[in-house]
Formats: structure tokens, sequence, C-alpha cells
């Protein structure tokens, strides 16, 4: 997949011993992500969570990109036929509890879209069920929305 890094996170503070054990204090935290920069609260990114699928997202994505292909090929019935244009290829790049995003490859480009599920998925069991109701949407779908294969000989 081209472009693997999602997102950059920055942060700025400082390192003290905290119970015998280096600790960083952070003062100020930035999420840079190619749609933009946004400052996130510091007391917001203390308190936050790990995602319960982050462990095995790496996992998922394979076996979701190397064994059902023609899954990920049903889901572009859900995206803009405009975000489509041009695609050579769509492999799945991200999955968390509230979505799947997809990469949309061109020649010269890629652009993501996000599938976001109808509720949270808090373990496989749920993301199993979440994405077979994102292929039931794709099914119901009025028309296929099949990528467009440009000619590699430059007159597509």
């Amino acid at each position: 997949v081209r472009g693997r890094i999602r997102a950059r996170l920055w942060l700025a503070g400082w390192f003290a011993v905290a119970d015998g054990h280096l600790a960083f204090r952070p003062t100020r935290v930035v999420l840079r992500r190619p749609s933009g920069a946004v400052v996130v609260d510091v007391d917001e990114f203390t308190a936050a969570a790990p995602d319960p699928l982050a462990l095995a997202e790496a996992r998922l994505l394979t076996h979701l990109a190397d064994c059902h292909g023609d899954a990920v090929q049903r889901l572009t019935r859900l995206v803009d036929p405009e975000s489509l244009h041009g695609a050579v290829r769509v492999r799945p790049l991200a999955v968390d509890r509230h979505g799947l995003t997809l990469r949309i490859e061109r020649i010269r480009d890629h652009g993501d879209v996000r599938l976001p599920f109808h509720a949270p998925a808090d373990e496989i069991a749920q993301l199993t069920e979440r994405v077979h109701v994102l292929l039931a949407q794709a099914a119901a779908a009025s028309c296929p929305r099949a990528l467009q294969r440009q000619r590699t000989d430059g007159d597509g």
C-alpha cells in the first residue's frame, strides 16, 4: 500500500522521574493527517485508551486483502463513483472500532475512503458482524461501481 503512514503525532513536554521510572509529561499534542493538523487537548490525550482492534489490525487487513479481495471489490459499491475514477486498485488500509478505510490507488496518486460502521466494534466478533452489514449494504446498492482500469499505454 502506497503512503502507509496515516498520521503523525507530535508531542512536546518534559521528562521527569515518577515512582522510580522515567515518565513523559506532555504539554502540547498535535495530530497531523493528510487533511491537516489539529491540536489535541493534553488531558484528552492522556486519558485516551487504545482502540480495542489495534493489536489485530495488521492481521485483519492482511486477511481481508489476501483472502477476501472479492469482498473489498463489493465494498466499492458504497464509494462515490467520482472517487473511483481512474482507480487501478482498491486495498483495505485501516480498520478501527468505528469503521474501515479503503485506499483507492490510481496510476499517479491515491485517496482514502472511510466506510463507517453502524455501531462501534469492541471485539473481533463484532467487527465481523459490522463488515457483514457493510457487505449487505453494498449488495443492496443500486448499481455496481466497478473499478475503471486505466490503460497502461496512456490512452485510458
